[in-house]
């Protein structure tokens, strides 16, 4: 390592907001550079996971996320509000996913925390798909001790709960909920044995400094996540932030590197945006130290790309999908 970047390293474990918008800022290729180095001392090179994400129940959420359309308070989204699946249904879809090469699956539900009487159905979900061999991860709010502990025993090994964004921008996002209370359900998802995954979403009108905050944030929780989904922002109709003017694509590669370097052990994971992302921004992710994606048309509501351009895009640069034997090392 040179002098230049472990002059950007913090003199403890701990990373700090300034120097991580430090590491941000070096100069592009620089910071590439190191990403990628950090990448491959921990991963397979040209390997990505393929993921899929599900709404097992979308719509009617009580919080105020200025991003989502499954907030009951944007009531002009167009998103109607659905059930819970039935286990089989959510069945059905994981074995498809399976078979169109997925390793992940993952269920989310537009809740501000689960009711207890939703509990069996869920861990049904978890040990049915856990059976087929896919690696599974659900997101629904908050939860408390017992709910993250039944969610263990049924075999769930990942649970999801974003930061969002640094907590001196996040009221500006939400007011429904604390940034504490997401805090609180991460330390219940570690104390329950489940891994975390955790990340935020890039373009909602934060500085560089509050996106290095965030990973600050992420990089300093102990330990940090296994699992980091990095999100563009999808403007969309009727929510708050329909009108966030548009980010930078280098901006977002380098909070992408930057998440790798800082948390090297993790999964980062290149999730909603993809739709507007161009081949060479998806290739300077993957570069930047991206190994995961979602396949599929939908990313809960937002579009993802089409199965064929993923294909034909893993063709152009070498990539090939990570298999389910597969284990990345804990940080």
């Amino acid at each position: 390592m040179d002098q230049a970047i472990a002059a950007t390293r913090p003199d403890t474990t701990a990373w700090t907001t300034a120097t991580v918008q430090a590491l941000m800022e070096r100069p592009f290729l620089d910071l590439l550079f190191e990403a990628q180095s950090v990448h491959r001392r921990h991963f397979a090179a040209n390997e990505v996971q393929l993921s899929t994400l599900l709404s097992i129940k979308t719509g009617g959420c009580p919080e105020d996320c200025g991003y989502c359309s499954q907030s009951a308070r944007h009531g002009a989204t167009g998103v109607e509000a659905t059930r819970l699946m039935a286990p089989a249904e959510v069945l059905q879809a994981a074995r498809q996913a399976r078979d169109d090469g997925a390793t992940r699956f993952c269920m989310g539900a537009a809740w501000r925390n689960p009711k207890q009487r939703d509990m069996p159905a869920l861990t049904e979900m978890v040990a049915q798909v856990r059976a087929l061999g896919l690696e599974t991860c659900m997101t629904l709010g908050m939860l408390d001790a017992g709910q993250a502990d039944a969610l263990k025993e049924a075999g769930l090994d990942y649970y999801n709960h974003n930061l969002d964004t640094a907590p001196d921008f996040y009221a500006n996002v939400v007011t429904s909920r604390r940034y504490e209370d997401r805090l609180a359900t991460l330390r219940e998802v570690r104390q329950a044995g489940l891994r975390v995954c955790c990340g935020g979403i890039i373009g909602m009108g934060e500085s560089r400094r509050q996106r290095a905050g965030l990973i600050a944030q992420l990089a300093n929780l102990d330990p940090y996540p296994e699992s980091v989904p990095i999100n563009q922002l999808v403007p969309i109709a009727g929510t708050p932030l329909a009108d966030a003017p548009a980010l930078d694509p280098l901006e977002f590669v380098r909070t992408v590197a930057t998440a790798r370097i800082c948390m090297p052990h993790t999964m980062v994971r290149l999730s909603a945006g993809r739709q507007e992302m161009d081949d060479a921004t998806q290739a300077l992710c993957f570069a930047a130290g991206a190994n995961s994606i979602f396949t599929g048309a939908r990313l809960l509501t937002t579009p993802n790309p089409e199965a064929d351009r993923d294909q034909q895009l893993f063709k152009r640069l070498g990539l090939k999908p990570m298999q389910a034997s597969t284990r990345h090392s804990a940080p």
